[in-house]
């Protein structure tokens, strides 16, 4: 009788995949356990290089963001300052226009008063000498009131001009060092990323999957992890000697009860030094 090999179904790889997950999936591939380990500490060691060197570049990519964004405000501001003294201006020659018509008119009322017929016409007359004339001072309290906005708006101006070029400048530096930070570490950085490449093409789907959500997780982006001081590198908790053993032995995957980070061993650190 012959009795048909079952093939292995294994689960589509989800988002959720931790190291406990992918344990029962970690012989299934030709690479035996101990280079499987080596390849995930050496991956490891890679991405904390990487990050390390982005930690050097520090916050100064968002401070460049954000005084980029900050200049652009500044500039709107002022040019928004510069409509409103336009529109300011464009008030007063209206305002100058309406003082000219009432003087006009001014005058030809005074011009009627040398013909005037009967005491009612005199007194219309006045009165309407008298309406043009307060319309002349309303309009030149306007032009007043105008005059005051723009020389505020223009002090606003200069005041806001003197603040960018000051922001210009801080930008100016923060670029430069950021170039020079760059420019410094481009090259590292992509022999990194090459080497990180060729180890993650070495590693299953599903095991990388695992790596790279308990990395995002952990503040330290620590996802493999070596004993140190008979605990748990990544979450310092105590390992039982026994434990120690089978992580030394590199026979086994043996994932830390505490924080879920794969723990394996010293001599490993020892032989990338």
């Amino acid at each position: 009788m012959v009795v048909k090999k079952t093939k292995k179904i294994i689960p589509p790889i989800s988002d959720r995949e931790t190291f406990v997950s992918v344990q029962a999936n970690m012989t299934d591939s030709d690479m035996s356990m101990e280079e499987k380990l080596r390849t995930l500490y050496a991956l490891q060691k890679t991405d904390s290089k990487i990050d390390q060197i982005i930690l050097l570049r520090g916050e100064l990519p968002i401070e460049v963001e954000q005084l980029e964004s900050e200049i652009e405000g500044l500039k709107t501001r002022i040019a928004r300052f510069n409509a409103e003294v336009d529109d300011a201006k464009h008030e007063i020659s209206e305002h100058k226009h309406l003082i000219e018509e009432a003087q006009a008119l001014m005058e030809k009322y005074k011009g009627q008063l040398d013909h005037f017929t009967n005491n009612r016409e005199y007194e219309s007359l006045n009165k309407q000498i008298e309406y043009q004339d307060l319309e002349c001072k309303a309009q030149e309290k306007k032009i007043n009131d105008l005059n005051a906005l723009i020389a505020g708006k223009k002090a606003e101006i200069e005041e806001t001009k003197k603040f960018l070029a000051g922001r210009q400048e801080d930008l100016k530096c923060k670029k430069s060092e950021l170039e020079s930070i760059i420019e410094e570490t481009t090259k590292e950085e992509a022999v990194l990323r090459e080497k990180r490449e060729a180890l993650a093409e070495k590693i299953d789907k599903r095991t990388l999957t695992a790596y790279d959500k308990v990395r995002s997780n952990a503040r330290n982006h620590l996802a493999v992890v070596t004993i140190q001081r008979n605990a748990c590198g990544g979450c310092f908790n105590k390992i039982p000697p026994q434990r120690q053993l089978d992580i030394n032995s590199n026979k086994k995957l043996i994932v830390c009860e505490y924080c879920g980070r794969i723990i394996v061993s010293p001599s490993f650190d020892e032989e990338i030094e």
